[in-house]
């Protein structure tokens, strides 16, 4: 089993999301703030009936409700780094990301707008 995602202490998630909005954020960077915010989610809201991907950085399940352990779940989320970190910081609605297709959502649970923004 994968070790659990821990949120990053606050002055590297600082430093990173500095870099980000000056646009010298580094791949190791984002792969840090997208693990930071999906352990956010991951604690916001616990459970394992719905999956948050976010390629190729990590995947979670998260949300109470019928856990799921094998093969394809029934409800899945899918988006990139930006997209996800877009969301998460609340630059972004969910209601806009899905609309757009950047976010991918599918099945029950799958509408985050009540965990949104994670910070």
């Amino acid at each position: 089993m994968p070790a659990r995602l821990t949120p990053a202490a606050p002055s590297v998630v600082a430093e990173a999301l500095a870099a980000r909005d000056a646009g010298t954020l580094d791949r190791k960077g984002e792969k840090l703030l997208v693990k930071h915010f999906l352990a956010v989610l991951s604690e916001k809201a616990p459970g394992a009936s719905v999956e948050v991907r976010v390629p190729p950085h990590s995947a979670i399940q998260v949300i109470a409700g019928v856990k799921h352990t094998r093969g394809t779940p029934p409800a899945v989320i899918e988006t990139d780094a930006d997209t996800w970190l877009d969301v998460a910081l609340g630059r972004t609605s969910w209601a806009e990301a899905v609309d757009s297709g950047t976010v991918r959502a599918s099945g029950e649970r799958t509408d985050l707008t009540a965990l949104l923004p994670l910070t």
